[in-house]
C-alpha cells in the first residue's frame, strides 16, 4: 500500500459516518470508497470537492499536506515601563 494521501477515513470517523453511507451520498460502490479509506486508490478532485460540501468542510481537511510551513516568529520589542 503506498503513502497516505487522504484523510476520508479520518473525516468520516470524526463525523460518525460510515463507508456505506458516503457510498449513498457520491452514488459510488462502497469497495470504491473502501479503497479511498485505505489509501489504496484516490477519489479525483470532483469527488473531493463532493465530500467537503456533504461535511460541510474546507477541501483542504480531505488531504494530507505535503509541506507543513513552521509559524513565522515576530519579535516586538515592548516599551520600557517606567
Amino acid at each position: 500500500m503506498g503513502k497516505d494521501l487522504n484523510r476520508i477515513k479520518i473525516v468520516l470517523a470524526e463525523h460518525k459516518r460510515t463507508n456505506k453511507w458516503l457510498a449513498e451520498q457520491l452514488g459510488k460502490d462502497p469497495a470504491t470508497v473502501s479503497k479511498w479509506c485505505t489509501n489504496a486508490a484516490q477519489p479525483g478532485l470532483e469527488t473531493l470537492s463532493r465530500i467537503a460540501e456533504l461535511f460541510d468542510i474546507d477541501i483542504r481537511t480531505l488531504i494530507v499536506p505535503t509541506k507543513v510551513e513552521e509559524p513565522e516568529i515576530v519579535y516586538m520589542r515592548m516599551p520600557k515601563m517606567s
